[in-house]
């Protein structure tokens, strides 16, 4: 339900005359209906790069490339197979009778079937009136202020928001488990091959493009999952700064560890497991540091090994995310949600600090390990190219959370007191050791900590007891304080 309403939150009420009760305005007729371009685009990707990748390993079994061929079909059908479980999985069909939906995932085809679905839904939404079936409660932020909204969720909103939230998973799992792997492959193949044909450019292309949208949708659902009491609307600078931040990320990244692998092959699977094992036993680590229990909300009917089968697969998922590009989540295994709400802006220093340095001995050791075949390329242009579109990578993040997040009036620190913060700390020192108290931050933006002065009113949608909300926000504002200043 949860998962659902944070999807609905995007859904605009239409205008209307609206009633104001106790500082909450009630929006009396149903959402509006927005159209299902993510489910559309997600159903395109996976056909275009499934139907590619099967035209590319018929060229290959034509000019007896087995190995080519081998590792193009393992990165095209593990994707597929997996989608087709996790949109079984969202929606429950295993214990319904739908013999039809069944056979086409068998097929290959379930997104395809679930995309028809979708559409179906939208274009008869609004023409029969219907019962709704919940109230979304959220904070709308303008100009700083928040405003309590609520209102009627119908039928088929639910039912689009259902497809929504299993299209988010299904395009991190393509991108991360089937696209970067393929186009990691290529891109290898195409050097060691000197020549690239057009249906291998064409898979290229397309997988590039479904490892930025999926990357695209990690930030999203980062965002949407700390903010849930909020009405969370990106602009299209915000879109914007994001696709070139994650594309110069992971288009470095790539290019790394492929020109890596060409100078030095044997090597980068070292690279590669050490990465993944590391991201993948991280959260288990800290799960039994603290000492906690397996959350028991990830499937009533599962098991205890079903549980740790399916936590597995979730942190199998988290891992590749993370050797490519910043997953801008980290996983707690003992919630319920499996996602830590709090941003940790030291671990985020920590990643892309790491990653620089670990992206600058990769390019170094190709550079003096290099082939022939960079004869005719300028090599130290190349690595300071690849070195400065990752910095400008982090420029665009770092431009991302201080002027275009949605929410960034919530923070009370925000990059550029991080910043300042760490610049001028030897500065505030003065001349007999004693320690100055640093100027006031004029930044609107942060930290994740909800501003004190707002009415305790506006910051409980659920209409919660102000007492309660104050000790929480003392308790996350005491939490997130401390992370601040580990962090300088």
């Amino acid at each position: 339900m949860e998962e659902q309403e944070r999807d609905i939150s995007d859904i605009e009420p239409q205008e209307c005359p609206s009633v104001v009760e106790n500082g909450v305005m009630l929006v009396v007729n149903h959402s509006r209906v927005h159209p299902p371009f993510s489910i559309v685009l997600a159903t395109v990707l996976y056909c275009a790069e499934f139907v590619t990748a099967a035209v590319l390993c018929s060229k290959y079994h034509k000019t007896d490339d087995v190995i080519w061929m081998g590792f193009t079909i393992t990165f095209m059908l593990l994707p597929a197979v997996l989608i087709q479980l996790a949109l079984t999985f969202i929606h429950r069909d295993l214990g319904r009778d739908r013999p039809l939906v069944l056979f086409l995932h068998l097929l290959l085809l379930g997104p395809v079937i679930r995309c028809f679905e979708a559409l179906v839904v939208y274009f008869k939404a609004g023409k029969r009136e219907e019962p709704y079936v919940t109230i979304s409660r959220k904070i709308s932020l303008k100009k700083g202020q928040g405003t309590p909204m609520e209102w009627e969720i119908g039928q088929s909103e639910r039912i689009l928001a259902t497809h929504r939230n299993a299209f988010k998973r299904t395009a991190v799992i393509q991108a991360f488990l089937g696209s970067t792997p393929q186009l990691t492959l290529q891109l290898y193949a195409t050097i060691q091959e000197k020549y690239l044909p057009p249906e291998r450019c064409t898979l290229m292309i397309i997988t590039l493009i479904s490892i930025i949208y999926g990357a695209l949708v990690c930030s999203v659902l980062a965002i949407q999952i700390r903010y849930d009491d909020y009405k969370v609307r990106l602009r299209p600078a915000a879109y914007l700064c994001m696709i070139i931040w994650r594309g110069l990320e992971i288009a470095t990244r790539l290019s790394a560890l492929v020109l890596f692998s060409t100078a030095l092959t044997h090597w980068v699977i070292l690279v590669g497991m050490a990465n993944l094992l590391f991201f993948f036993f991280l959260p288990w680590v800290e799960f039994w540091a603290r000492k906690g229990s397996l959350t028991e909300d990830v499937e009533k009917n599962f098991s205890k090994l079903g549980t740790i089968v399916v936590l597995s697969m979730f942190t199998l998922l988290y891992a590749c995310i993370n050797v490519f590009c910043w997953s801008a989540v980290q996983l707690d295994l003992t919630h319920r949600e499996l996602i830590e709400r709090k941003q940790h802006w030291g671990r985020l220093a920590m990643y892309y600090c790491g990653r620089f340095v670990e992206n600058l001995v990769l390019i170094t050791l190709w550079y003096f390990y290099k082939s022939d075949f960079y004869e005719y390329v300028c090599a130290p242009l190349l690595a300071i190219q690849l070195l400065i579109s990752y910095s400008f990578a982090v420029l665009f993040m770092l431009l991302f959370y201080q002027f275009c997040h949605p929410c960034r009036r919530l923070f009370k620190y925000n990059v550029h007191d991080c910043l300042r913060c760490v610049c001028c700390r030897k500065g505030t020192t003065g001349a007999r050791g004693g320690r100055r108290k640093p100027a006031p931050s004029y930044s609107t933006a942060g930290t994740m900590v909800l501003v004190p002065e707002e009415p305790l009113e506006l910051l409980d949608p659920q209409n919660s007891e102000p007492h309660n909300l104050t000790s929480q926000l003392g308790e996350r504002e005491t939490a997130i304080v401390e992370d601040m200043m580990e962090a300088a």
